[in-house]
């Protein structure tokens, strides 16, 4: 919903991408200050407006799909559809929880060094005894796998993201 939304403003498809994967490098720095009581996508919808509000700001132009009733009305529509299951914060974690627990205990190790331990490439490649190129192609797969796995469960689309990657 979220590529919905930045598609029904932004007519480049490349700032698209910019500003969706911007928005998830924010939200994943602040989530420590998201209410887990509230949904999560109209969170990140808010996000997602102020970088594209500040993408125009950039180049000095503001078009019709910027107006503020029309951002409005976006979100009342796009929170309409954000009432169905699966968008609430712990529905999402349940899901990515299962996901996760799917995965072989090699793969999880991986994750969890690399994301939660916050190891880079190089030293999770010491630490297999292998080389870096390795790791990266080996957390791309584990990252597409969860992917394919939050898809499977209706928890994101099914169309690519440009890129981004869960």
């Amino acid at each position: 919903m979220l590529l919905a939304y930045l598609r029904s403003i932004l007519r480049d498809r490349s700032a698209v991408d910019d500003v969706f994967q911007e928005t998830m490098v924010v939200a994943w720095r602040t989530l420590d200050r998201f209410d887990h009581d509230r949904p999560f996508a109209p969170w990140l919808r808010g996000i997602a407006r102020n970088l594209v509000l500040a993408h125009f700001r950039k180049h000095r132009r503001i078009p019709l799909a910027c107006e503020e009733a029309v951002l409005t009305h976006l979100d009342q529509r796009l929170d309409e559809i954000g009432r169905r299951p699966g968008d609430t914060w712990s529905e999402k974690l349940e899901a990515l929880d299962d996901c996760l627990d799917r995965l072989p205990t090699d793969t999880r190790n991986l994750l969890d060094w690399h994301y939660g331990l916050e190891l880079t490439t190089e030293r999770i490649a010491d630490r297999l005894e292998s080389n870096r190129e390795m790791v990266k192609k080996r957390l791309q797969r584990a990252r597409a796998r969860l992917l394919d796995c939050l898809r499977h469960k209706g928890i994101l689309g099914s169309e690519g993201t440009g890129g981004a990657t869960a």
